[in-house]
């Protein structure tokens, strides 16, 4: 039997195979509120067979938007734009939905990647980031303005909101975003963190935040909601954040009930160092597994069926995440299921579409 279409339990929440489909930013709300093209989205991805669906990294404030068309859940009004693309897709699929909360600090502020990206101008669509330390992502940008404790309680209630909307929404799994150079990762970082209060400087002060912040996420869902947290293994930097430091919060957020870890890496800062290879940051997902006894998901160039199986079947990592292969082939699930002898699940408008000689493809 095929590793990687066995059940798994993630906290609660029953998945019936190891494919996740991974947060991927579309830059396509309006004021933080989803729009049709979530529905249309989401929706043809809810239909692929895999066992749990991330929504994109959805910003709990307006400042922590990636950019002016970022998800939101800050609001009444973003809470039911989302609420309706959720009903949109529930009429036709069962599959778990799970949401990414972010803030993006210092890399807040800038243009969605197909009008260029980079950071936007005061006054010309952008506005004033924040971050631990007035320290900028890189030298052609405006420093951040440094948080006060106050301002980082306001952002911990942000998140706690966020989070309570999820749930009301129906979104069965929650992830805390502290990969990629965000916010909560800027904390992690002794490259972006210079801090010289209790929240900055020694490891133990600089993981002091994101457990804070974490730990009032999974006080405010019912226990039966899965919390877990993204993160960057490794900033791919000298005197950076790196695996060591990543172990170490993961024995923390363990003590904290924390229901798994997608681990990724890089994102920090732009002289960043990335060897991209197939499945590169798996290492990383394998050993905060095995030494902090804690469910991972896999990410970063996993794109074959055989290497998908082989990492679950060699307990590397509990789930695998496709992100840009699966908006390729948005029916990687079926070919793999085909190609590794299992089944899926499919609505039944699709169940003549396998080619002959691949049946029984679908779960009836």
């Amino acid at each position: 039997m095929s590793q990687l279409f066995t059940p798994f339990v993630l906290g609660r929440q029953n998945l019936e195979n190891r494919i996740v489909i991974a947060p991927m930013c579309q830059y396509s709300a309006v004021e933080g509120r989803a729009t049709d093209w979530h529905l249309i989205h989401l929706g043809h991805l809810a239909l692929s067979g895999a066992a749990l669906l991330y929504i994109e990294a959805t910003a709990v404030t307006p400042q922590g938007r990636i950019s002016p068309n970022d998800l939101g859940l800050w609001s009444d009004e973003t809470e039911s734009a989302l609420g309706r693309v959720i009903e949109g897709i529930r009429g036709y699929s069962g599959m778990p939905l799970a949401i990414q909360l972010a803030h993006a600090g210092r890399k807040a502020s800038t243009a969605a990647p197909w009008l260029a990206g980079g950071q936007l101008p005061l006054g010309q669509g952008g506005w004033q980031t924040c971050a631990p330390s007035p320290l900028p992502w890189s030298e052609e940008e405006r420093p951040p303005a440094a948080l006060d404790q106050e301002q980082m309680g306001e952002i911990r209630r942000a998140f706690v909101t966020a989070a309570v909307r999820a749930h009301r929404l129906g979104i069965e799994v929650i992830e805390i975003h502290a990969a990629h150079g965000y916010l909560l990762h800027q904390f992690l970082s002794p490259l972006s963190n210079r801090r010289n209060d209790e929240y900055g400087g020694s490891l133990e002060n600089r993981l002091r935040y994101p457990l804070e912040l974490f730990e009032a996420v999974r006080e405010a869902v019912p226990p039966e909601a899965p919390v877990g947290i993204r993160i960057s293994a490794t900033d791919w930097l000298e005197g950076g954040w790196d695996l060591e430091q990543s172990l170490a919060l993961a024995r923390g957020l363990k003590q904290r009930d924390c229901a798994f870890i997608h681990v990724s890496s890089g994102g920090l800062s732009p002289l960043q160092q990335i060897p991209a290879a197939p499945g590169f940051q798996v290492p990383f997902a394998a050993r905060i597994r095995r030494e902090c006894d804690l469910p991972t998901i896999a990410v970063g160039l996993i794109t074959e069926p055989a290497q998908a199986e082989g990492i679950v079947a060699g307990e590397q990592a509990d789930l695998v995440a496709l992100a840009r292969g699966i908006l390729y082939n948005p029916r990687w699930p079926w070919h793999a299921a085909a190609a590794l002898g299992a089944q899926v699940t499919a609505p039944p408008q699709y169940w003549r579409s396998p080619p002959p000689g691949i049946d029984p493809l679908f779960k009836s």
